[in-house]
């Protein structure tokens, strides 16, 4: 009897196979890393966007093509265009407030000194202990940090053309990913669901959760945290205060925190007013965020997000600041989902060891 051929195995067969396609899909997402933002976001507003484009593909008799088309340009129209314009103007207001800074017209060390003479014995006691009544070493500080803000964006606005190059070569990519992504992602959603090498219901049910927790965490964050923000900065607009729309745009960036939110930046606010003996001002505000604001967390985001997600506070949290700080703003959407899916995949390797012989069937 010949004995088998070792290179003719079907076993080494099978890992040359495996190791394959690692080694390709590897180089494939190396190749991918420069325009990973572009790739992730035509992704994730593809998955958002699918009801509509539903509706846009049965008014237009099916045809994909133009669906894909009509559906890019409704989004163009009602979501990036508006956030395009309202981040240059963020950009322009924050350059107003650090040159304003800067030059001594917007000075903090008053607002601080005003805030520090209010104070009762006790309280100057406790920032002395903390060695925070310096109000000359706060400016100081303050002034520094915003001056190197300055700096930055100065830089970056004398290198707009490259930015800009940058910017228009990624929003090419992702406006032409989420084309295919929306006329053919019906499709590519089975091919993926057929190549991952776990059972149907296993399968579904990890694609089902990324999808749910990528809409709940844009369509519901996003636009809870963008009501909040205008909500903000209309409150400082009424008020007077300098940089209504940057604020607001802190507002609305810091309001994607659970547990936190925008009362990190209207709370000191209204201690400034209230301590400061602007009692109308500083019970306004408060009263505006706390029933305004705060219930428009409370109620909307039962509605746009529901407990699908299943995921607590604490976690929610945790994972957003991890994603921030590993993708960068990114990171808001991809620390969740991949919190969800950790949560998924460990829920399904329970329920299998639970099975009767490890889950595996005959």
């Amino acid at each position: 009897m010949t004995p088998p051929d070792p290179l003719q195995s079907p076993t080494l067969e099978h890992k040359t196979l495996l190791w394959l396609v690692a080694v390709v899909t590897v180089a494939f997402v190396l190749i991918l890393l420069p325009f990973v933002g572009a790739v992730l976001w035509a992704i994730f507003i593809a998955i958002v966007f699918a009801p509509v484009h539903r509706r846009v593909q049965r008014q237009a008799n099916r045809r994909p093509t133009l669906a894909a088309l009509l559906t890019l340009l409704l989004i163009l129209l009602i979501v990036i265009l508006p956030l395009i314009m309202v981040g240059f103007s963020v950009v322009q207001e924050a350059s107003v407030v650090v040159q304003k800074v800067r030059s001594g017209e917007l000075q903090f060390g008053q607002y601080l000194q005003r805030m520090l003479d209010a104070l009762p014995p006790w309280g100057r006691a406790v920032l002395e202990r903390f060695d925070l009544v310096n109000v000359g070493a706060l400016q100081q500080r303050l002034t520094g940090l915003l001056t190197s803000s300055g700096q930055i964006i100065t830089t970056r606005l004398l290198g707009i053309g490259q930015i800009t190059l940058d910017f228009v070569i990624a929003f090419f990519v992702m406006l032409y990913l989420l084309f295919f992504l929306l006329r053919d992602g019906a499709r590519l959603s089975e091919r993926i669901a057929e190549a991952i090498p776990l059972q149907e219901q296993q399968t579904h049910r990890l694609l089902g959760q990324f999808v749910t927790v990528v809409r709940a965490t844009v369509k519901g964050n996003i636009v809870i945290a963008l009501i909040q923000g205008v909500l903000g900065g209309l409150a400082f607009w009424v008020l007077g205060l300098p940089g209504p729309l940057l604020w607001g745009a802190l507002m609305a960036l810091l309001s994607l925190l659970p547990a936190v939110g925008a009362a990190l930046v209207w709370g000191p606010v209204a201690l400034y007013f209230l301590f400061t003996g602007e009692i109308v001002a500083g019970l306004g505000l408060t009263a505006w965020g706390v029933l305004v604001i705060g219930l428009v967390d409370n109620l909307l985001r039962p509605i746009l997000v529901g407990k699908d997600t299943r995921m607590p506070d604490y976690l929610v949290l945790i994972a957003t600041l991890g994603g921030i700080a590993v993708f960068g703003l990114n990171g808001f959407v991809i620390g969740p989902v991949i919190a969800a899916m950790f949560l998924v995949a460990w829920n399904l390797f329970t329920t299998i060891r639970k099975q009767p012989n490890g889950g595996v069937q005959g």
